[in-house]
């Protein structure tokens, strides 16, 4: 029955991955029929530009656990920046998960739920010069919906993003670190790192190219456990159906250190709709 359930998962967490990478080439290669958003591109790739924006991130990674198995996590992740004054912006960043869970050892089952969501904010100027910079913090809130989908710990620590945008390229990073102060005492405690830097260069008609890996470390899990550190890249067109402009993007990453048990790689597809100002 174990092995059934498996297959299922399999072709469930496959067939999620190759309908959302459809739905982004569909889009991708439907005609624009608004105003030009090249002006956009820029905007999307840096994550303190005052633009409204509300993006499904789905993650499909790969070759996780003893038997190879598919995870799926759609990132439901609006994010909404506020004018404090006129020197001041406020950029808010909500991460939504829906995690499609495989059953990792004989006798536990395949779980569909939401996970802990993850809220950031970044204090940043209004009007940056050549680099751009957001200090705030992060809280992650024990919201998920079974106890594999989530750690049962409220968390919270710093977060920094550095960012410049020379030319056509679009080159920074963030990073946060949070800590559990509450939560279920008989969880382990949250100790955990997370950075992305990311690399942009675009090309001319909205096309450009894209690496932004996600690096996380676990410090409470033991020496040689701790890191996913992953490599790869992608690309992506900003577009519009009707008057909604829309980023799309698509990447690949291998993940070069990672736990015994971790994923071997991952599939990102994102469609992110834009509500310029």
């Amino acid at each position: 029955m174990s092995l059934i359930n498996s297959l299922q998962w399999d072709t469930r967490g496959a067939c999620i991955s190759v309908l959302l990478s459809l739905l982004m080439i569909i889009f991708i290669l439907t005609p624009s029929y608004s105003q030009d958003h090249s002006d956009l591109a820029k905007k999307t790739q840096n994550p303190l530009s005052n633009l409204i924006s509300l993006p499904f991130q789905n993650n499909t990674n790969f070759g996780i656990g003893p038997d190879d198995e598919i995870q799926n996590v759609l990132n439901i992740q609006p994010v909404i920046p506020i004018s404090l004054s006129k020197d001041w912006n406020l950029i808010t960043r909500t991460i939504i998960p829906l995690i499609w869970q495989p059953s990792f050892y004989t006798g536990s089952e395949n779980k569909f739920g939401l996970g802990d969501i993850n809220a950031t904010a970044w204090l940043s100027p209004a009007n940056p010069g050549k680099l751009i910079w957001g200090l705030g913090g992060a809280l992650v809130l024990p919201t998920a919906t079974d106890e594999s989908l989530g750690t049962g710990k409220s968390a919270i620590g710093p977060s920094i993003v550095l960012l410049t945008m020379p030319g056509k390229w679009v080159i920074g990073g963030l990073a946060n670190n949070v800590w559990s102060f509450a939560g279920d005492s008989e969880r382990n405690d949250v100790n955990q790192f997370f950075a992305q830097y990311f690399i942009n260069y675009n090309l001319p008609n909205k096309w450009y190219l894209v690496t932004a890996p996600i690096i996380t470390a676990n410090w409470e899990a033991p020496d040689g456990q701790q890191w996913i550190v992953p490599f790869g890249a992608g690309f992506g067109k900003i577009f519009s159906i009707g008057k909604q402009p829309i980023n799309a993007q698509i990447s690949y990453y291998v993940n070069v250190v990672k736990p015994d048990n971790g994923p071997d790689g991952q599939l990102r597809v994102q469609v992110q709709l834009l509500f310029p100002q």
